[in-house]
């Protein structure tokens, strides 16, 4: 597979080359075919980069950056918030899989951010809210909420999987827009 062993800075290009393509789509480019359907399942995954993004309906990865099967490791969650499980997957794809960038995806018009500024939920959607709430603050921007939701997650895998500036894995922070499909990388 091309996309084997990329840098983060060749997988950022890829990504920004994918979202370029994907503002000026009317379908996805990305390789869905039986024959890559078949290698994957033989041959195993690949992923160039991994993907945490928020669960929303309107948040496509693969459709955003233009990916087939194999090129994104994606990990979905309301809100795109960091816990255990999300942590897990990160640190699973980038020391079994070799993917060196990590990409916070957030959005605009995010129902959980919007959620967290407007109410106090209750039940198990608190534990989402309370993540966002400690990222915003008092914040009513819901751009800027989601910005700052975006960069208190890249912040938590940093400081939990002890990264620094040298290593390999890189991780950082984008807003999704929904309303134009424009990508834009916060670092």
């Amino acid at each position: 597979m091309e996309h084997q062993n990329l840098s983060a800075a060749e997988a950022m290009e890829k990504l920004r080359e994918g979202n370029a393509r994907y503002l000026k789509a009317e379908s996805n480019t990305g390789d869905i075919s039986p024959q890559i359907r078949q290698k994957t399942c033989d041959e195993g995954q690949l992923p160039y980069a991994i993907v945490i993004t928020c669960s929303d309906s309107r948040v496509i990865p693969e459709s955003i950056f233009m990916a087939g099967i194999g090129e994104l490791f994606t990990i979905r969650v309301a809100g795109n918030v960091m816990d255990n499980h999300q942590l897990g997957s990160v640190e699973y794809a980038a020391d079994h899989l070799g993917c060196n960038l990590v990409v916070v995806l957030g959005h605009t018009h995010c129902g959980a951010v919007g959620a967290t500024i407007s109410s106090r939920p209750t039940g198990f959607v608190k534990y989402i809210t309370d993540e966002i709430r400690a990222a915003i603050g008092d914040e009513k921007d819901e751009y800027k909420a989601s910005a700052l939701n975006v960069i208190r997650s890249v912040s938590r895998i940093k400081e939990e999987l002890k990264l620094t500036d040298a290593d390999k894995l890189k991780v950082c922070g984008a807003v999704y827009h929904i309303d134009t499909g424009r990508v834009e990388f916060l670092d």
